[in-house]
């Protein structure tokens, strides 16, 4: 059976249950004609200010027979709520479930409990399944040193393993494989050059060619925010219950902060981009990320999939232009 996921959730649970899981978002970006989809969303009434993650996934689930979605009602998109029902409404299955936002531990277990009851689970069950996918997690994490550290990954490399690390590409016995030969190309190669080093904060970007953009203007990507997130690779020792109050998206934005800032400094990073999805309320975390971290912050917005439009293209070319002429100086 496949599992839809709206977004990172204990996975382990859905792979202790036998089922195959789904991130509808990696669906839907990845369909060989995503604008398709959030066309196909609005032919079934969905508004055009409604945000295109939701409208993807909603027709991804469709076209792909997702018979069951887990989807995240607090900590992810409030918009998920209206798509929940619409998803319903057409057969599907919907299991809730919820980030506590204090990250209170008896509220998480809770609803990683009721998730397992959903699923016919038991916690020695996804626990098994947590060590069994350390190994996995820790490649997937050698890979993002090799990026920051050696040179040797590109920064969209770097997005897509991690990215990937919240389905496994529904097989995780497939995806290693995967990551092996990820990991012996970059081996292989002489250490990449870059005028600056960037990081990319916020949701994973719609935009199909913002990392080759941005290492044509000499620029590299060494930071994906997010995505480092769904390995879960600052809690390979942890617990299942605490390696997901450890993972920072769904909560306060205090803790993705002092998560950046250890980061830039390990990186050595000379500018930010905060990355935001049209219509979404994550955009006013933008005035905190400017206030509080301590370095240039460019704020980048998307809306439909596809490349970058022209506009983008040049704030980042002056975004880069000031951070090489600040470094130089």
């Amino acid at each position: 059976m496949k599992v839809g996921l709206t977004t990172t959730i204990p996975v382990e649970v859905i792979l202790a249950a036998g089922a195959t899981p789904v991130d509808l978002n990696n669906l839907f970006i990845t369909d060989p004609d995503p604008s398709s989809l959030v066309a196909h969303a609005e032919r079934d009434g969905f508004p055009r200010s409604a945000c295109a993650w939701i409208k993807g996934m909603y027709s991804a689930a469709l076209a792909h027979e997702i018979p069951v979605v887990v989807a995240v009602t607090q900590g992810d998109c409030a918009q998920t709520h209206a798509m929940m029902e619409t998803l319903q409404d057409r057969g599907v299955r919907i299991i809730p479930f919820a980030y506590p936002y204090d990250r209170d531990q008896n509220l998480l277990r809770l609803q990683m409990q009721r998730l397992m009851d959903h699923l016919s689970v038991s916690w020695e069950e996804a626990e098994a399944v947590r060590v069994a996918l350390r190994p996995l997690r820790e490649k997937v994490a050698e890979i993002d040193r090799l990026t920051w550290e050696d040179g040797l990954v590109t920064g969209h490399e770097n997005h897509y393993y991690q990215v990937c690390c919240s389905d496994f590409n529904g097989d995780p016995e497939v995806f290693v494989q995967d990551v092996d030969k990820c990991l012996e190309r970059a081996r292989g190669r002489q250490p990449l050059e870059g005028l600056v080093r960037i990081g990319v904060a916020g949701v994973p970007t719609i935009f199909s060619d913002l990392y080759d953009f941005l290492e044509g203007l000499g620029a590299r990507v060494v930071l994906n925010e997010m995505q480092r997130q769904f390995t879960m690779a600052d809690c390979l020792d942890c617990e299942l219950l605490e390696q997901y109050r450890r993972y920072t998206y769904p909560y306060q934005l205090s803790g993705r902060l002092a998560d950046l800032r250890r980061q830039i400094e390990l990186r050595r990073i000379d500018g930010l981009i905060h990355y935001t999805q049209a219509f979404c309320f994550r955009q006013i975390y933008d005035v905190l990320i400017k206030r509080h971290l301590d370095l240039p912050v460019l704020s980048l917005e998307g809306e439909n999939p596809g490349p970058l439009d022209a506009r983008s293209r040049l704030r980042l070319e002056a975004f880069v232009e000031t951070l090489v002429a600040r470094k130089r100086k």
